[in-house]
């Protein structure tokens, strides 16, 4: 039976918080016989075995045992191409899940999935394929923390599923986990499992699901600013992939840039004042964690280095990250 493999650019992920790290992600690519450029082509699959080898020596490197909690940070639709972008446009968390389950092998075949309702909760599980026992716990937490802030993207920060079940050993410090998930959480379960509320699930994402036709509805404009919503949303998710273009967004939301342009001309804003709005939400968000460095809150903002990061936070509060910090500590 062939091995199992998933694309490049969820490996990309890791290596983007190796280098926050400031650790020498091609180095260790290298190591594994990968090379650093094949990361960035959008069709390279890479063997299952050699992923989990990459986060062995990742592991390592960073003796970070949170390593996979962090990873999800730098994941976003666009890792999964096509499927992402599909994602996006779903119309509840239900819709989102399904179509998880039945085209997640367009990007990845190292994971079976399984997602179905149980009385008042859905039950999504996760594991490696029978054949294929190469992966790492930190690649689970990962899956684990990317399925949960996929629901954050779309009902909000402060969302939380009714359960968390990692096979995984409880680590030494468990509170990462508990402060990422803010749900109960069940080590050394029988198997990964995620249960989340009907109620949550069922309900329409933004007041409906996204017109794939724009000239599907014909309504007049909302006054509820759906489409500034769905633009944040969307701004927020993409961030960790570089700053989104108008165009990128466009194209996530299914709508053409001069259509994006006018839904939110209609709601009284812009797109660059929303890009900017959203990296300064989420900069005093990151910076309040004591745990992200800057190289990290630069990458997850979209930047290309600290200085530019720096240069942007002082511009929103009039002071330096340091200084910042300082005086959250104090």
């Amino acid at each position: 039976m062939p091995e199992p493999s998933s694309l490049a650019s969820w490996t990309r992920a890791l290596r983007k918080q190796l280098d926050a790290l400031d650790l020498d992600s091609a180095q260790l690519c290298q190591a594994v016989g990968v090379d650093p450029l094949l990361l960035d082509d959008p069709t390279a699959q890479i063997p299952a075995s050699i992923t989990a080898q990459l986060w062995q020596l990742a592991l390592n490197a960073s003796r970070d045992p949170t390593l996979g909690l962090r990873v999800s940070r730098f994941v976003s639709p666009t890792t999964f191409h096509a499927l992402g972008y599909t994602l996006v446009a779903s119309g509840s968390l239900r819709e989102v899940f399904e179509r998880i389950v039945r085209y997640h092998l367009m990007a990845e075949d190292s994971l079976e999935l399984d997602f179905r309702p149980a009385g008042e909760r859905y039950e999504f599980r996760f594991h490696a394929p029978a054949h294929c026992r190469t992966s790492t716990h930190e690649i689970m937490d990962a899956f684990a923390a990317i399925y949960v802030r996929t629901c954050r993207n779309r009902l909000g920060r402060n969302y939380a599923p009714v359960a968390i079940h990692l096979q995984r050993h409880e680590p030494e410090n468990p509170q990462p986990w508990h402060d990422l998930f803010r749900a109960p959480l069940f080590f050394s379960a029988p198997e990964n499992l995620l249960e989340f509320a009907c109620d949550d699930f069922d309900c329409h994402l933004d007041d409906g699901p996204i017109q794939l036709d724009e000239q599907a509805s014909g309504n007049e404009p909302s006054t509820s600013l759906i489409w500034e919503q769905r633009v944040r949303s969307a701004i927020e998710t993409l961030l960790p992939e570089g700053e989104p273009s108008a165009e990128s967004i466009a194209e996530a939301l299914h709508l053409s840039t001069r259509s994006l342009q006018r839904h939110l001309a209609d709601e009284g804003c812009r797109y660059d004042l929303l890009l900017n709005q959203c990296r300064q939400n989420l900069a005093l968000l990151h910076m309040s964690d004591p745990q992200s460095s800057l190289s990290e809150v630069a990458y997850l903002l979209g930047f290309t280095d600290t200085e530019t990061l720096s240069r942007a936070f002082k511009r929103w509060t009039g002071l330096t990250p340091v200084q910042y910090r300082n005086e959250l500590r104090r």
